[in-house]
């Protein structure tokens, strides 16, 4: 049984983003492993950007002085 996680930054990605992600990964396990949809399992974490870092500071941070 797969287990796919997901994490993104909660950014407003949309409920149809969302199910092509599911859809695709699922597509991709079934055509390479050959692993049945019904027992494939993708969980998408939505994380906010205040709790996701890198280049030593928050996302929120990082993008603020991107722009």
């Amino acid at each position: 049984m797969p287990y796919v996680n997901v994490r993104i930054t909660k950014d407003g990605v949309t409920r149809e983003q969302k199910q092509q992600i599911v859809a695709e990964i699922t597509a991709t396990l079934v055509r390479v492993l050959n692993k049945k949809p019904e027992q494939t399992h993708i969980v998408i974490d939505e994380i906010d950007t205040d709790n996701w870092g890198f280049a030593g500071m928050l996302t929120t941070e990082y993008r603020a002085r991107a722009k």
